[in-house]
């Protein structure tokens, strides 16, 4: 979702454009594209833009592969329309256009009118778990969102900020706050961006996610698989490289999208992150977080951090935690642990007095998008067994950490629970298949 200018290309022919000819691109949209005319869907463009700037156009932006997207340089305005250079012979292929101007502020709303038409429309019936909301550029864009999903009843839906731009970066701390979570998408900072700049970027902003705790997620890492097999070398230092920076989540795009291999490109990259996570100093992390925090800590904060604490010095095999909203899931894996952590999500009960319903589904499976939770959704008669909701949710947990083979006799099992008001670490040990 979020605002995008596009050139619509309704007979879906390809259009070859080589280098050092000129196309024009104009607000008429009623022309159909060519290599000559590019019509786009904004009327002020040409009032935005200046002579040397640069416009890229492609169908996904922008994988990097030459033959797929096209660099235009401006070297004129005309009223309306801009005359431009083409820099690359690029075939373009699809119905719809992606065009992205380098570091110019597009005066379009973040929201647009089609995104809202979708969220109440489709969004509302699905109960959509998350929304990613590209081109976030400010926090209001997010508070926008927000208020527009309670008012469609969406209050369980997390927000997802897209940064793809130097003013989303400019505002990065602001939005961070307000978001449930963070996507970089490297392929437009890319183009925002030199090149050598979007390596610092990455880091200082997976960091800062880190440290608040929220995930954090970048796009364009094998784009080569779109055409071929296998990624190239450095293709996969990238990814394990974003591992090792803290990275919660990788988003495919075109490899997925419309690539030759994508089950094959998904294969790769989890296995490459597998590789990059054995030797992820998490240790060090943890040591981090609890310098960041600082003291004094929070309540919450303090019994979160000694949850961690504990498993590294019992060397436990797993830690259970027990959650309705997953914010008790979410704080421990801020803190890195050594071990799986499975979150036990209670269905809590909901009623306005004609209906009743249990929560629970949308927050075990936004808890998929934590690295290294592992979310279990509790059957409804737990949460309503009284005094045995606890036993019942361990048990569970238990018994699923047994049957991957997670656990076996004397490990020790660290568990973190809320009891009334007060949040509570302990430690279980399993004997002969049972707990104590």
């Amino acid at each position: 979702m979020g605002p995008a200018l596009q050139v619509c290309n309704k007979t879906g022919n390809p259009i070859e454009m080589k280098a050092d000819n000129r196309v024009t691109i104009t607000p008429d949209t009623t022309i159909e594209p060519s290599a000559e005319l590019l019509p786009v869907n904004y009327t002020g463009l040409a009032k935005t833009v200046k002579k040397g700037d640069t416009i890229f156009v492609g169908q996904y932006l922008f994988t990097g592969i030459e033959t797929t997207s096209v660099w235009l340089e401006v070297l004129e305005i005309r009223g309306p329309d801009i005359i431009c250079l083409v820099k690359n012979s690029a075939s373009l292929v699809g119905s719809v256009f992606t065009m992205h101007v380098s570091q110019v502020h597009i005066d379009l709303p973040t929201l647009t009118d089609v995104d809202r038409q979708a969220i109440s429309n489709w969004g509302t019936r699905n109960k959509v778990d998350f929304i990613s909301l590209a081109y976030t550029r400010h926090v209001e864009d997010v508070r926008e969102l927000r208020a527009f999903i309670k008012a469609h009843n969406l209050h369980e839906t997390q927000i997802f900020a897209k940064i793809e731009t130097v003013e989303g970066l400019r505002h990065f701390d602001e939005i961070l706050q307000e978001a449930d979570g963070v996507i970089l998408s490297r392929g437009n900072l890319g183009i925002d961006l030199a090149p050598e700049k979007v390596f610092l970027f990455q880091k200082s902003a997976i960091y800062r996610c880190n440290m608040v705790g929220k995930p954090a997620i970048i796009t364009r890492v094998v784009d080569s698989m779109t055409a071929n097999l296998r990624p190239t070398r450095a293709e996969a230092t990238d990814v394990a490289n974003a591992v090792l920076d803290g990275t919660d989540g990788i988003l495919l795009g075109p490899e997925t999208l419309r690539g030759l291999y994508p089950i094959e490109a998904i294969r790769t990259v989890g296995r490459i992150c597998a590789e990059a996570e054995g030797v992820y100093n998490l240790p060090l992390h943890f040591k981090r977080i609890v310098k960041h925090v600082g003291e004094p800590m929070s309540h919450a904060e303090s019994v979160a951090s000694s949850a961690v604490r504990a498993a590294i010095t019992v060397k436990a095999s797993m830690i259970v935690v027990f959650t309705s909203s997953g914010r008790a899931a979410r704080l421990i894996a801020k803190y890195r642990p050594l071990v799986p952590v499975f979150a036990v999500v209670i269905p809590r009960l909901k009623t306005n007095s004609l209906k009743w319903t249990f929560t629970g589904s949308s927050q075990a499976r936004q808890l998929l998008g934590v690295r290294g939770v592992y979310p279990i959704l509790a059957s409804p008669n737990v949460a309503t067994s009284g005094g045995s909701s606890e036993e019942s949710g361990l048990k569970l947990a238990l018994d699923h950490g047994k049957s991957v083979g997670l656990l076996k006799p004397n490990d020790q099992v660290v568990v973190f629970q809320k009891i009334g008001d007060s949040s509570v670490v302990k430690i279980v040990a399993l004997e002969d298949q049972h707990y104590i």
